[in-house]
């Protein structure tokens, strides 16, 4: 492990790969590394349901790291973990000292620590969230973002969060301009609790980051049993809507990609398409 200050930008790495498995479940292939967040890899998260495919698990397989942002069970989902035997769970720490008593490999990360993914120059820090509307009794709430910084690619992982002031402040912390951010626009529901991002909301905390592309996660994945009493079409509407708020402002580049669907970065203008 290391603390302190983020490294310094090098030059892009080409190949870079970012993989939406649905939910806030991503997996980024960079620098060596690959590094998974939030891993809903099973049909069901409690009592929530996928609607999409369960991800392939040639998709997933192998990573170096796992990140979680928080507890609840739409992303901290024991089955889905356990599938990961081995690998390092960054978290907080109070929530990695309920992980490692659920028998995972937890590692918690202090406020201002930088984690080393052994063997490479790819680093991992945490990074506020405003997410407490729904506490839980039975596991700790604390709740993080991530910064993961690699050779020429910086990234944002929100987690789960409402809007907070200090959100400007991720590029400094990350040691430059961001180059992606992954930020949640939906929920399992037609209707967001506290805490959470609608997609205006997402679009103008990607402008107000200065990140260069922006991946909508956390919506079209999950519904309720009973979710053939909700409005129609409310699973699909919270990806695209964010993408045009998007392109109303013209300074961000939203990513729109479908659950198992991937996009490469780090080529000469960034952006190699999807793959």
């Amino acid at each position: 492990m290391t603390s302190g200050a983020a490294p310094g930008a090098a030059p892009a790495a080409p190949g870079a790969t970012l993989r939406w498995l649905g939910h806030a479940t991503v997996v980024l292939d960079v620098g060596g590394a690959r590094l998974l967040t939030d891993p809903l890899l099973r049909p069901h998260a409690g009592l929530l349901r996928r609607r999409a495919p369960v991800p392939r698990a040639v998709d997933w397989a192998d990573p170096s790291a796992v990140l979680v942002s928080h507890l609840h069970h739409d992303h901290a989902e024991l089955g889905s973990l356990r599938l990961l035997p081995g690998v390092p769970v960054l978290a907080a720490g109070a929530n990695a000292h309920w992980l490692a008593h659920q028998g995972l490999d937890a590692v918690g990360l202090g406020p201002e620590e930088w984690w080393t993914v052994p063997g490479t120059d790819v680093r991992v820090r945490l990074v506020p969230a405003v997410h407490g509307h729904r506490p839980m009794p039975h596991r700790p709430n604390a709740a993080h973002g991530f910064l993961v910084v690699a050779p020429g690619l910086r990234v944002w992982f929100a987690g789960d969060t409402a809007p907070y002031p200090h959100m400007r402040r991720l590029p400094e912390l990350a040691g430059g301009p961001l180059d992606v951010a992954l930020v949640p626009v939906g929920g399992w529901g037609p209707r967001l609790s506290g805490g959470h991002m609608d997609p205006v909301q997402a679009a103008e905390v990607c402008e107000q980051v200065g990140a260069r592309w922006a991946v909508p996660v956390h919506w079209g994945t999950l519904h309720a049993p009973a979710s053939r009493r909700l409005p129609p079409g409310w699973m699909d509407r919270a990806g695209p809507a964010f993408a045009r708020a998007l392109d109303r402002g013209a300074r961000v580049r939203p990513l729109l990609l479908a659950p198992g669907q991937a996009v490469r970065l780090g080529e000469a203008e960034g952006l190699s398409g999807l793959v």
